[in-house]
C-alpha cells in the first residue's frame, strides 16, 4: 500500500533594508522573492516565517540593489524571480498587478475584469491587501473607481509617496475623497505606475 508523502515545508530567508518609506523586511525562498513587507505590516497580513536572516542570500541581495536603484528613480522595471505564496485566485491577481504599465493605474474592477471574474471586485480587493511582495508587484497602482486612493499596507501616506516617485513628468495625482485620505492626498489625479516584469 502506497504511503503519502507529507512535502517539506518550503524554506525561508530574510533580511531587512532601509528605504525612504521606512524598512523594507525582505524574504526569499530558493525559488525567489516572497515578500516585502513594510515597517507597519499588520501582523499575520502575509503568513511567512523565515527560518533566519540571510543578508548575502543571492535574491534577497539582487532585491535590495533593485530596489535602491528605484528609490534613487534609475530603475522602471523590476528583474526578479517571484516566488508567490497564495491562494490560485490570490495569484492571478497579483499576477495581474505585474501587468500594469508604467504611467497608468487600474480599479479594483478593472482588475476583476482582466481576471475574468467581473463580480468578484471585493475579493480582488481583498487579494490586493494580501500581496505578499509589495511594490514589486506594485498593489500600490490599483485606486478606487472615483479615483480614490484606498486602503493600503504600507499607509495611504505611503501609496501617495510611490505614486509620486513613479509620476510620469507633468503628471498628477487623483484625488482622494477626504473620508479615505484624511487629508493627506491633493486634489489631483494619478497616472503614475512602474512596469514590474517578473514571472512566478
Amino acid at each position: 500500500m502506497p504511503v503519502a508523502t507529507r512535502r517539506r515545508p518550503k524554506a525561508y530567508v530574510s533580511t531587512t533594508v532601509a528605504s525612504p518609506v521606512g524598512r523594507l523586511k525582505l524574504i526569499a525562498s530558493n525559488d525567489g522573492l516572497a515578500a516585502i513587507l513594510w515597517e507597519n505590516d499588520r501582523p499575520g497580513r502575509v503568513r511567512l516565517e523565515a527560518a533566519a536572516e540571510d543578508a548575502g542570500h543571492p535574491i534577497l541581495r539582487e532585491t535590495g540593489r533593485q530596489l535602491r536603484e528605484y528609490f534613487a528613480g534609475r530603475r522602471t522595471v523590476f528583474d526578479l524571480e517571484l516566488d508567490f505564496a497564495g491562494t490560485e485566485f490570490q495569484k492571478k491577481v497579483w499576477r495581474a498587478l505585474l501587468t500594469i504599465p508604467f504611467g497608468e493605474t487600474r480599479t479594483y474592477a478593472q482588475i476583476a475584469r482582466q481576471i475574468g471574474r467581473p463580480r468578484a471586485v471585493r475579493a480582488v480587493g481583498a487579494a490586493n491587501g494580501r500581496n505578499p511582495i509589495s511594490i514589486v508587484a506594485p498593489c500600490h497602482r490599483v485606486i478606487g473607481s472615483n479615483g480614490a486612493l484606498t486602503g493600503f499596507a504600507g499607509g495611504l501616506d505611503t501609496k501617495e509617496r510611490l505614486l509620486r516617485l513613479e509620476r510620469a513628468e507633468g503628471d498628477q495625482l487623483p484625488r482622494a475623497a477626504a473620508r479615505v485620505s484624511r487629508g493627506l492626498v491633493p486634489k489631483r489625479r494619478v497616472k503614475a505606475c512602474v512596469k514590474a516584469a517578473a514571472s512566478e
